[in-house]
């Protein structure tokens, strides 16, 4: 158990205020569930003012709650394939490595944001615990005197600047997998594979600025001199002590110490893996969600090695999917209610919404506007995919209409959507619990990157913008 920050003279202007904001942010912020309970009621009584019946609210509600049953596993899979990869002892091994790199306080502050950064474009479950035992790992050194919750905050950065800009972001893969895609949604959008989204040059271009400027401020931001508090001063406890392995009493536990069965399941995954390139065009198998799942997933196996201490991860990153698994039911009841309850004039709330985001117009302003309501309606509702599916039918009708690039639609929402991960608390639980912090520990440091990253985007996505042309949608084949 660790002790909250102390305010001091040392901590003056930005970093103060960022405190202060952290404390009421624990404080008032209540559970990310009880935000998307909310959501629900405030999108049924839009429908109610809309001149929806109670029984068709109550039937789009009902009708629509699994709508994502597939998405919410898929994304559950995500944080427990990341988790299971981060904590095999190969991976460990290479952290102990890794620390040993930075020679100084700050870089070492600004090396482990610019990891962290770098597995999260991977996988951000991967990135988060990572970039935790990363902290860990130099926080240990006895040679360098570093900040502890500036590197915590630090291993944070994969979640909290590009990760929805990389192969496990939830709006791209929805997209470009039409199975997990509503049918109002994939109506309006049609498939956007990772070509038309994360991997066009504008958007790795937009990814390598904001990661600059992430690290930069990391590096710039550490404090120093006696504004450093190390993880002794915060009370943290760093001894990690492998668990022992039980003896073996039962002759049918052989198999699951075996070395065998992971390297058959690897070696099936890897000619599954070289027959679908052989087959398919390289972006259709990169964007495919299932593809990256079993690979994930596979991969942990092997790298630790045995089923045993395999499944022994898998239990550990089990809670960490637990958001997961019951809003994502909520997220999928509200686009239901948005998308299906019609009201007067046969028109739903959706249809409304996307009236008054087509009024904007194209171009820079349209681009802006959408950032700006996914910051703020991030905030209350920690979600990139779930959140994706609420926004997706009317936001992008409204880019339809005004002939904005959907692809860059997609990522203009995951660049903002990134952003309030750097002020809600909700996704940074799992990091917590490896750091053994509170969040307004580190919550200082990623509301300063907040601060700074908010006109960078805007204007990225703006200039940006202006360099796509319109692509009707297209529709996936018929089976």
């Amino acid at each position: 158990m660790t002790s909250t920050i102390e305010e001091t003279g040392s901590e003056k202007g930005l970093a103060r205020v960022a405190q202060s904001l952290g404390r009421w942010t624990e404080k008032w912020f209540p559970d990310a569930y009880v935000v998307a309970l909310v959501g629900v009621f405030i999108v049924a009584l839009a429908a109610f003012a809309n001149g929806s019946s109670p029984k068709t609210v109550a039937t789009a509600f009902g009708d629509g709650f699994w709508d994502l049953t597939a998405f919410t596993l898929q994304m559950a899979m995500v944080l427990l394939a990341g988790y299971v990869v981060a904590t095999s002892p190969p991976v460990a091994r290479l952290i102990d490595r890794l620390a040993m790199v930075p020679n100084s306080a700050t870089t070492a502050v600004s090396f482990v944001a610019l990891l962290s950064m770098s597995v999260s474009f991977l996988n951000w479950g991967l990135s988060l615990v990572f970039g935790g035992l990363l902290a860990r790992a130099i926080a240990r050194r006895t040679d360098l005197r570093v900040d502890y919750r500036a590197l915590g905050a630090a291993a944070f950065m994969g979640l909290g600047a590009v990760w929805a800009l990389g192969l496990s972001s939830s709006a791209a893969q929805l997209q470009a997998t039409p199975s997990s895609l509503p049918p109002a949604v994939l109506k309006i959008t049609g498939v956007l594979d990772f070509g038309k989204t994360i991997f066009t040059w504008q958007s790795l271009l937009m990814c390598v600025i904001v990661m600059a400027l992430t690290v930069v401020i990391a590096h710039l931001s550490a404090p120093k001199g006696e504004a450093v508090k190390t993880a002794e001063e915060l009370e943290v406890d760093l001894d990690d002590q492998p668990e022992e392995e039980a003896p073996r009493e039962r002759p049918g536990e052989w198999l699951e110490y075996s070395h065998i069965l992971p390297i058959l399941a690897g070696l099936l995954t890897l000619g599954w893996l070289i027959y679908q390139f052989l087959g398919k065009p390289a972006l259709t198998v990169l964007s495919s969600l299932n593809a990256y799942l079993l690979i994930s997933l596979v991969l942990g196996l092997v790298l630790h090695g045995t089923p045993r201490k395999f499944l022994q991860a898998v239990t550990l990153a089990v809670p960490a999917t637990a958001g997961i698994l019951v809003q994502f039911p909520l997220y999928a009841a509200m686009a239901a209610i948005l998308t299906k309850a019609k009201g007067r004039g046969g028109q739903t709330v959706s249809a409304h919404l996307a009236d008054f985001f087509t009024s904007i117009g194209g171009g820079g302003t349209f681009a802006i506007v959408i950032a700006i309501y996914t910051v703020v309606l991030g905030i209350f509702i920690p979600s990139g995919g779930g959140k994706w599916l609420v926004e997706a039918p009317y936001v992008m009708q409204s880019a339809t209409d005004v002939h904005m690039n959907l692809g860059w639609t997609v990522q203009i929402y995951n660049v903002a959507e990134a952003l309030p991960n750097l002020i809600n608390p909700f996704f940074m639980l799992p990091l917590l619990a490896i750091l053994k912090l509170r969040a307004r520990d580190i919550v200082g440091f990623t509301f300063l990157q907040f601060i700074l990253h908010l006109p960078v985007v805007l204007l990225l996505v703006w200039l940006l913008g202006m360099t796509f042309d319109f692509v009707p949608p297209i529709m996936p084949a018929s089976p």
